[in-house]
């Protein structure tokens, strides 16, 4: 399993320096580097209830309490506007503060609520479903 999370990481910081490769601010690479752990850890939670890992009770609570960590840190990293040609945030971010940052928050709490949770294969597909709901809650509104 360490060699698995290892290869992992690897492609994870392969993929991030491509996917960020042109951004030019430090304030937008920071909280696009944020949300690609967040997007990772999903993912590897996702693997698991697709069947395309193995199910692994403490990595995916792990994967959990990392979301929220780094969910933890949203509201912080767009304080400043900061913009790039490479950042997929929509200025109505700071035009609607409040919304953005209740939302950042319930993504938070979501992940906190669920970290710990995840017992059998069975509670991954709902534990996403929460937590998905409140990605798709933001993006869609906040995000290109």
């Amino acid at each position: 399993m360490k060699k698995a999370k290892l290869a992992i990481a690897l492609i994870a910081l392969g993929t991030a320096a491509l996917a960020h490769g042109g951004v030019e601010n430090k304030d937008v690479m920071a909280r696009m580097m944020v949300m690609e752990t967040i997007g990772d850890q999903m993912k590897l939670v996702g693997a698991m209830a697709k069947g395309q890992m193995a199910f692994d009770a403490n990595a995916a609570n792990s994967a959990l309490n990392e979301i929220a960590a780094q969910s933890a840190q949203i509201v912080s990293m767009f304080e400043v506007r900061a913009e790039d040609p490479k950042s997929e945030a929509l200025p109505v971010i700071w035009e609607d503060w409040e919304t953005f940052s209740s939302r950042a928050k319930d993504a938070e709490h979501a992940a906190e609520k669920l970290a710990g949770t995840i017992q059998s294969e069975a509670d991954l597909g709902a534990a996403l479903g929460q937590l998905g709901e409140t990605c798709k809650a933001c993006h869609s509104q906040f995000r290109k």
